[in-house]
């Protein structure tokens, strides 16, 4: 409903003249409460400004307020406030770790909106992958991943800033913030490591693909890559309702030494490099994390599931045993990050196990990581993501892309 005023005044100071001003005020439809309790299925439905009234006809002997920490990220929830509420009995202690709890575990229908996060999200990782070009600036494929998936998805938001690093800079496990917004320009042989996902109705996506700028590995690039893989897969066929995550991050970590080891990069027994934390110098982050309202979802740690403070391990966003109806990322990645490097060097324990010469040349390399979205189901896990994996999917799929639309069949990616 739209009212037009005509406001009529003259100029002071000056030969008198009318001015006509047209304020256009338009009042968008209050609906009744009946309107939505349809729209949203409840029982009743009152106007915010009646919520003290409302709730003092019902006498409650209490009223629950959401207020905790986050074990992810420190922070406090903001506790719901109104005009009146200091007339009723109030708890702040109670809901939130039942509301934490809720989360976790997954709806039927929440698990089909996060279907269609990844599909969307999974679809628009394609399309950077058949545009991206040396040449190009890291931006303008953050640009092209939100415009696919607000023009095709009706997602307006991503779960995150998006993560587009190419080159060296993707080593750098949370590039793309202000202080570095993708603003670098991506070169012949670079590597993209792009970190990038939808959100659709506060319900979000998180996948990384990492591939060549050019469409075709090179030998070092294929075999970290080739490495991380293994890691993914090696984790996707162990999950099911039961399993530790610790352990599951533990696997990756012993998959990620064993293949250093193959390429030449890492000397020496597995066994005793596990015994010295050697994984987290190229994986010092966790393995992966909850999914859901929260692309860090809350409940990691409820009372009861402790950190592990070991390098790597207090990384995990959660400890929990794995139960059914649970969204995680598996996200493996292989780093080449010369800090850590140089601090592993002058660690007599770690340096022993590291062959100087090869490791020089991965200096630069940069970066791998492979972040899939997965549903915990009654016997193993539902792959939600959908994207060309293997380097041979990788490279076919860039090469026909450059020239026209290739489809990727979903299901000869989800084989394990």
């Amino acid at each position: 409903m739209c009212r037009r005023i005509q406001l009529f005044c003259c100029r002071v100071g000056k030969k008198p003249r009318d001015t006509v001003l047209t304020l256009v005020l338009c009042f968008a439809r209050i609906h009744p409460p009946e309107f939505f309790k349809k729209k949203y299925g409840v029982d009743e439905a009152h106007y915010v400004t009646e919520i003290s009234s409302v709730l003092a006809s019902k006498k409650p002997a209490v009223l629950l307020t959401l207020r905790g920490v986050n074990t992810d990220s420190g922070n406090v929830s903001k506790e719901a406030s109104f005009e009146g509420i200091s007339q009723f009995n109030v708890n702040n202690k109670i809901l939130h770790p039942e509301i934490a709890e809720c989360r976790v575990i997954k709806t039927d229908m929440e698990l089909e909106v996060l279907r269609y996060t990844n599909k969307i999200s999974s679809e628009a990782h394609k399309e950077v992958m058949k545009a991206v070009k040396p040449g190009m600036k890291e931006y303008e494929m953050e640009s092209l991943f939100q415009h696919y998936c607000y023009t095709r998805g009706g997602m307006r938001h991503t779960s995150y800033t998006c993560i587009c690093g190419s080159g060296e800079n993707s080593s750098v496990l949370h590039y793309g913030h202000a202080g570095a917004p993708n603003d670098r320009t991506i070169e012949d042989g670079d590597l993209c490591l792009f970190d990038m996902g939808g959100e659709y109705y506060c319900y979000g996506s998180d996948i990384t693909c990492t591939f060549p700028a050019n469409g075709k590995f090179t030998a070092d690039q294929r075999a970290i890559y080739e490495a991380v893989l293994k890691s993914s897969r090696a984790v996707m066929k162990a999950v099911k309702p039961g399993v530790a995550w610790p352990d599951m991050h533990r696997l990756a970590d012993r998959v990620h030494l064993e293949e250093l080891t193959r390429i030449g990069i890492l000397k020496g027994n597995v066994d005793d490099m596990v015994k010295v934390h050697l994984g987290a110098i190229f994986m010092p982050h966790g393995l992966g994390h909850l999914l859901g309202i929260d692309v860090h979802d809350v409940g990691g740690y409820p009372e009861g599931v402790e950190r592990i403070d070991l390098p790597g391990l207090r990384s995990l966003r959660t400890a929990r045993s794995l139960e059914q109806g649970m969204v995680l990322t598996i996200e493996p990645g292989i780093y080449f990050i010369d800090h850590l490097l140089d601090q592993a060097l002058r660690d007599p324990a770690q340096s022993c196990f590291i062959n100087s010469d090869v490791l020089r040349r991965f200096r630069g390399f940069g970066g791998v990581r492979i972040e899939d979205d997965i549903a915990v189901t009654a016997t193993g896990m539902e792959l939600l993501t959908c994207v060309p994996r293997t380097v041979e999917e990788i490279e076919a799929f860039m090469a026909e892309g450059q020239g026209s639309a290739k489809s990727f069949d979903c299901l000869s990616s989800q084989k394990q």
